[in-house]
Formats: structure tokens, C-alpha cells, sequence
């Protein structure tokens, strides 16, 4: 029999996922002595220890991790074959979709009530992460697919959604939101700009934006989420600098703030699908992407009313 088999792995990979021998055992409906055979058959196998166990579980060892990952690809592969047969590419199963919070909560709602209605079998499975969790989720074989900046994952296959431009929210009685349609870079000179924490790209170009127009980012608050510098920002405590699809859904219900578009070609950023750099993209990308294409441009058809 060759060696590991298509169970071993399905074993190591949950194994690796729980960080329990037991956990993992339990999940997938097995005794843990018999996990804890197979895993030892697999390490004496290859030759290598892919966990070390303690009392605190089973941590990956350095070559365990590159094992893991090679593991989840086969796994991924088998399952876009039985996927492939059957037609429907990888809406036959489940996807382990990444997708930066910014993002999320906005552009999801919409499309998984499509997805849901369209292909009733799909099982999403979605983690919202900061851009540094989702590369390496990516990597590692963790996520199948995410939705982030091209630009912070090379080596990796993507494809364009849209162009999201940047929105400025200010309390409404600040200096700055007096007689204005919209802001200049200049208008931010000077400026305090409240963003999320450093793991996020949206503040690595929050920081451009202000550099360039002579301002600050905040070095007394990093926001945890949009409405968090949303509502610093109602308090007078900067200039929130807000994504269009937030701006369009959430911000724009609210009293506490205005808003205004951002009139510089530096304060957008650009979003896409992406996933592993395969031969070929699975089987029913292109009807993934026609889908977060179709919900994001309605989202943001919403941003011409913003102020208005």
C-alpha cells in the first residue's frame, strides 16, 4: 500500500488544524489511539517527525509545515476532481474563503444569498484576517481562495473585482468639513488620519496618503474595525479614512459624521480574488468572480448619493 494514504493525510492536515491528537480524533470520527497509530506510520514513513506532542498538544515541527501544505494541495486537488466530474467545478463541495474585514462584512452578505439560491449544495466557509494572516493562509493551503490586495501576494494567481476609491469622515462640526463637496490631498495637510492596526494594508496606504499630504497618521489609536475610526472620528479625534463599499453601506446611514470623497489618484486601492498559482484556476472561478464583480459594482453605485 503506498504511503501515507488519502485518510493519513485528511489526518495530519486536522491534526494540524486542532492542534489536538484529541480534538482532531473526535472531528473526524475515529479513535485517538488509532490517530496516533496512523500518525506514527506516517512519520516513520517518510522519516521525518511532523508534530511534536506535549501536554500543551501537537505543535507542527518546521518540516511538518511544508508536509501540511503539501497535504492540503493533494486534498484540494482530489477535491476539484470529484468536483470536475461532477460538473460544477468548485461549487461541488466547500471553499475556504479569505477576505480582508474592510471588505467582509459589506461585500459577503449579498453574495452568499446568491451563492446560496444558485448552487444550494456550495458550502462557504469565510475568515475575515488581516493582509498579513490571509498571505499566509494562502500559502499554507489554509484558505483555498481570498479576497485582498494584489499587490501584497505575489507569486499568486488573481483576478480584478474593482477599484475601490477612499472616503473621508470627519466630526461635523470640524474646520476641515465646512463648504466642501469633496477633500483635496491637500485639505489633509495637517491632519490627523485614523486607520486600522499595522497587520492591515489599508494602513500601510493610509500612511502614503499622509505623507503626501503633509498630515499624520494617529500614533494613539489603531482601530480594531471601520465603525471603531468611524466613531473616533465623530469625536474629533482625526480624519477617518474610509474604503467606498463601507462608506456606501454603513457610514452613510449614520448622523455622527460627513463625509467626502477623496479627490487623488493615491486614495484607492485595488481589489481582487485570488488563489495558489495552479496551471489552471479551478473550475468555476470565473462565475465566482462575475458574482463579487456584479455585488460590488451595485455597492458601489451607492457612493454617487454619499452627502447627497
Amino acid at each position: 500500500m503506498s504511503r501515507p494514504t488519502i485518510r493519513q493525510l485528511e489526518y495530519i492536515v486536522a491534526v494540524a488544524e486542532t492542534g489536538q491528537v484529541g480534538l482532531a480524533a473526535a472531528q473526524l470520527n475515529v479513535s485517538q489511539p488509532s490517530l496516533s497509530a496512523q500518525l506514527a506510520e506516517v512519520e516513520a514513513d517518510l522519516g521525518a517527525t511532523l508534530f511534536q506532542r506535549g501536554r500543551s498538544g501537537a505543535k507542527v515541527t518546521p518540516i511538518g509545515e511544508d508536509i501540511v501544505r503539501r497535504a492540503r494541495q493533494i486534498l484540494h486537488e482530489l477535491q476539484d476532481l470529484r468536483a470536475a466530474a461532477q460538473g460544477e467545478g468548485i461549487f461541488q463541495g466547500r471553499l475556504r474563503l479569505g477576505v480582508l474585514p474592510s471588505i467582509g462584512p459589506y461585500l459577503l452578505p449579498g453574495v452568499v444569498k446568491r451563492l446560496h439560491k444558485e448552487h444550494p449544495s456550495f458550502r462557504l466557509i469565510v475568515r475575515e484576517e488581516n493582509t498579513r494572516d490571509l498571505d499566509e493562509g494562502l500559502r499554507s493551503g489554509r484558505l483555498d481562495m481570498i479576497i485582498s490586495t494584489p499587490q501584497d501576494h505575489p507569486g499568486a494567481r488573481y483576478d480584478d473585482l474593482f477599484v475601490e476609491d477612499f472616503w473621508a469622515a470627519v466630526a461635523r462640526d470640524a474646520p476641515i468639513a465646512k463648504n466642501k463637496d469633496q477633500l483635496r490631498l491637500a485639505d489633509l495637510a495637517d491632519q490627523t488620519l485614523l486607520t486600522l492596526g499595522s497587520g492591515h494594508r489599508l494602513s500601510h496606504m493610509v500612511a502614503g496618503l499622509a505623507a503626501n499630504a503633509g498630515g499624520r497618521v494617529s500614533d494613539e489609536y489603531e482601530g480594531t474595525s471601520l465603525d471603531a475610526i468611524r466613531l473616533m472620528a465623530a469625536t474629533g479625534a482625526g480624519v477617518a479614512v474610509l474604503p467606498s463599499i463601507y462608506a456606501a453601506t454603513e457610514a452613510r446611514r449614520g448622523t455622527d459624521v460627513k463625509l467626502y470623497a477623496i479627490n487623488d489618484r493615491s486614495a484607492r486601492r485595488d481589489i481582487a480574488l485570488i488563489q495558489p498559482l495552479l496551471p489552471e484556476a479551478r473550475t468555476g472561478t470565473d462565475v465566482l468572480v462575475e458574482i463579487l464583480k456584479s455585488e460590488a459594482t451595485r455597492l458601489l453605485s451607492r457612493s454617487k448619493s454619499i452627502g447627497k
